[in-house]
């Protein structure tokens, strides 16, 4: 089953570029859990005895969050606010069913919901349900928000926008965070298009594509050398709505790249000292594709398809060597600028410019400005002595 979807682009969706979910009607929480089919595909409960993310942060880039969702309470530490707005807390009412937390609240329950009821066992559960998620609104300060969080301590940086133009730090501050250990996972972008979309178009950036539960990749996700793996976006059950019980069910390749974060997560808990290169490795050799396009002997990667879709329990449990520290995808080339980037700075403007233009000819301008004044009292001086020693030659004719 293959069904074209489109970006829908909401007021939540501004705060970050283009946000990558489209939600459909709600459901109760209970038929949520049962129709949570990707945690059934993965074989979740199987997957838990070896990782639940516990000990490692994700940091998730976002519109906002209902920190006190059901799902989601006591699952977030530390972040920042770079939205330069109040969009972080969610205030404001937005209309019906929209809420400028919405994304990334769906989000972070993808990938660290605990559920709630009985056991947990209703509700949305995420894939690394022991991971603890960095809260992260930014509003095109994605490089800065970036920064913050691998100085802040996240093991994994999830980015479910797209941005078809990069500010000036957007790469280098994924090449940043990759030499730092860091993972970072971006969405490719739902407008069935070639276009590359940032940021995951930059190096080292896992670039994540949606699939359905059939193994087909959707035909919404943008089609290019940036797809690099695909996993479960469509009819996701998600938690978003107008308060902390409600949920949606979502497409897109949004909630394909929590699921990639998760993964990820899960990984670094029983991997810890394999490098983000060496992560995306096991999730690329262990990727499967569905037996039409196994038959097909696709050259990989493909364009529609990157390396498969991930296969956690695999990643986690076959025998793989480490390999080459940058693994298999394709990586920056030499060191990451390691400035400090503030609030806002990711936009073309340098808070600690080098010197030259128009700062250099205000100094250098003020440097000769004083000496002139300088040199100028200096003359005074001895003429007003020459004047004293010689009073005939005061008149000058």
């Amino acid at each position: 089953m293959r069904v074209t979807r489109t970006l829908r682009v909401t007021v939540g969706a501004a705060l970050t570029g283009a946000l990558l979910l489209a939600a459909g009607g709600t459901a109760s929480a209970d038929q949520v859990r049962k129709d949570l089919w990707p945690l059934e595909a993965f074989g979740a409960q199987q997957l838990w005895k070896e990782s639940t993310g516990k000990g490692v942060t994700v940091a998730v880039l976002d519109s906002g969050f209902r920190k006190t969702h059901q799902d989601l309470t006591g699952q977030f530490a530390g972040g920042a606010n770079f939205a330069n707005t109040s969009a972080g807390d969610g205030s404001g009412d937005l209309g019906p069913h929209e809420d400028i937390r919405d994304h990334g609240t769906a989000m972070a329950a993808i990938i660290a919901g605990h559920g709630h009821g009985p056991g947990g066992s209703e509700g949305v559960k995420g894939l690394a349900p022991d991971a603890k998620i960095m809260p992260v609104p930014q509003y095109k300060n994605g490089a800065a928000a970036t920064r913050y969080a691998v100085d802040h301590g996240a093991d994994v940086i999830n980015m479910s926008y797209t941005e078809s133009t990069p500010s000036a730090d957007t790469c280098p501050a994924i090449h940043y965070a990759l030499e730092k250990g860091v993972v970072v996972v971006a969405g490719v972008g739902n407008d069935g298009l070639p276009k590359k979309n940032f940021p995951a178009a930059c190096p080292g950036a896992i670039g994540v594509g949606s699939v359905d539960q059939y193994g087909e990749a959707d035909d919404g996700n943008n089609s290019n050398s940036t797809l690099d793996l695909l996993a479960p976006g469509v009819k996701i059950p998600v938690a978003m709505g107008k308060s902390d019980s409600d949920y949606r069910t979502a497409d897109g390749s949004s909630a394909a790249t929590a699921y990639v974060s998760a993964a990820a997560a899960l990984l670094k808990q029983k991997f810890p000292d394999l490098t983000p290169g060496q992560i995306a490795n096991r999730l690329v050799k262990t990727a499967g594709l569905a037996k039409p396009e196994k038959d097909k002997h696709l050259k990989l990667p493909d364009a529609h398809y990157g390396y498969g879709y991930i296969q956690p329990g695999p990643a986690l449990r076959r025998d793989i060597a480490a390999g080459p520290a940058q693994g298999p995808l394709p990586m920056p080339e030499g060191k990451a600028p390691q400035k400090t980037v503030l609030p806002g700075a990711d936009k073309g403007s340098d808070p600690n410019p080098p010197m030259g233009g128009k700062d250099a000819i205000m100094l250098y301008g003020g440097i000769g400005l004083g000496v002139v004044l300088v040199a100028g009292i200096i003359i005074g001086v001895v003429v007003a002595v020459r004047r004293r020693n010689n009073p005939g030659n005061q008149a000058w004719g």
